[in-house]
């Protein structure tokens, strides 16, 4: 493990319940790849209500713990840190497996444009070797 959720907290200013992201296990600054983890205990805030009696992790936050990956890495650059990454857009989402209690989601993210503060990523979300979420998207760094 690269970083532990503590250290993750010194990095992108998200906390409980809204931390989407366990740990970072590789980082390359430079080449702009990161890979995190989020282990899913069935304790987290949205399962009881995100379907009662067949819980399943809402999409939208599969993908915010893709965009927290993310950030994880460009606000890890010297010049941006201590700053926010903010959502700007979504795009090419598709959903391809429910993420279920229990589940391990492997969250991987490449930057893949950059023009000035605006930072357009793709992201991958496994459950093991099968993705459960893909696309693009858009942040804009601010403080």
């Amino acid at each position: 493990m690269l970083l532990n959720t503590e250290q993750i907290k010194e990095i992108i200013p998200h906390r409980d319940p809204m931390l989407m992201v366990d740990s970072i296990e590789e980082m390359d600054i430079e080449a702009g790849t990161v890979t995190g983890i989020k282990h899913l205990t069935g304790d987290e805030l949205f399962f009881p209500g995100h379907f009662p009696g067949n819980p399943v992790m809402p999409g939208v936050f599969i993908i915010e713990a893709l965009a927290q990956t993310g950030a994880v890495a460009i606000l890890s650059r010297e010049e941006y840190k201590g700053m926010t990454g903010y959502f700007a857009s979504w795009d090419k989402i598709k959903f391809r497996r429910k993420v279920l209690p229990g589940d391990t989601l492997t969250l991987k993210v490449k930057m893949v444009k950059q023009r000035g503060k605006m930072v357009v990523a793709e992201g991958i979300a496994y459950v093991g070797e099968e993705k459960a979420a893909q696309g693009t998207f858009t942040c804009a760094i601010g403080d």
